[in-house]
């Protein structure tokens, strides 16, 4: 008979290809990045190892109805092959590269748009992905905020370089109740950065031992939302998917994103 873990294995993986067929491919948003859109700021929503699907494109949609009137795109980060999700989840160095491109990417808008806010939101292991991100770019070069929701990110990850390149800092939204994916699941096939055990999306980050001074004082810009009941309200029942709730990215998110870009006006000179 199988052994108990070959059982988790299993069922992971028919959780990972459900989670899969359930998304679909998800619509166009390609109404939200006009160059209008484009000179109004930038936010890059990052999919979990899905790929481009529903879920992702809620959340575009999500902000939009929030009132974010700049922006929003969807960057897939994943193999473009079909059931590439373990392999995007395990391909640490191809992962990195995919991270290299975005911060170059990051780096051409704001020269494009210079002093226009920026802005990731990472579902799942898109969060990993926006760490990653983050890290690439230029010790001199900041965005305003990164989201990471359900993140799959072992829980004491050094976020210090990337906290660095945040105005606002990272905003890590997490669930206890992820118990499937984020416990079981990362334990079994790992986080994004390649640690096994509960991620930080269904516990929180905690600080690494051995931070110096400045890391510490970096660590001043995490932010950590632990789920409530109340998100229930807005189709949010605390498990992987309910962050990507179109109504709870409009009750949740787009406020916080909105808020940012009216206090970077604040500061402009």
């Amino acid at each position: 008979m199988p052994t108990q873990s070959i059982i988790r294995s299993r069922l992971i993986s028919g959780g990972v290809v459900a989670l899969s067929l359930a998304a679909g491919t998800g619509c166009s948003v390609r109404d939200l990045t006009t160059r209008d859109r484009m000179s109004r700021g930038l936010v890059i929503v990052l999919p979990g190892i899905e790929g481009r699907s529903a879920y992702n494109v809620n959340i575009a949609r999500g902000l939009d109805d929030g009132g974010v009137g700049s922006a929003i795109d969807i960057y897939d980060w994943n193999v473009p092959i079909p059931g590439g999700a373990l392999l995007n989840l395990t391909a640490y160095e191809r992962n990195l590269e995919q991270a290299r491109k975005l911060a170059r990417r990051i780096m051409d808008y704001q020269k494009d748009f210079p002093g226009r806010s920026v802005h990731l939101i990472g579902h799942s292991g898109g969060a990993g992905i926006t760490v990653l991100t983050l890290e690439q770019l230029p010790s001199n070069r900041r965005i305003s905020s990164a989201l990471l929701l359900a993140g799959a990110v072992s829980p004491d990850y050094n976020l210090a370089p990337a906290l660095r390149r945040t105005q606002f800092g990272i905003f890590n939204y997490y669930s206890p109740a992820d118990v499937g994916f984020l416990r079981l699941g990362t334990s079994i096939f790992g986080n994004i950065d390649r640690s096994h055990g509960s991620a930080a999306g269904a516990v929180g980050f905690s600080r690494p031992a051995g931070l110096t001074e400045p890391e510490r004082e970096e660590y001043r810009k995490l932010h950590q939302i632990r789920w409530s009941k109340q998100m229930a309200r807005y189709g949010h029942s605390g498990g992987h998917t309910g962050w990507a709730s179109r109504r709870f990215v409009r009750r949740y998110l787009a406020p916080l994103v909105l808020e940012q870009q009216r206090t970077a006006l604040g500061d402009a000179p």
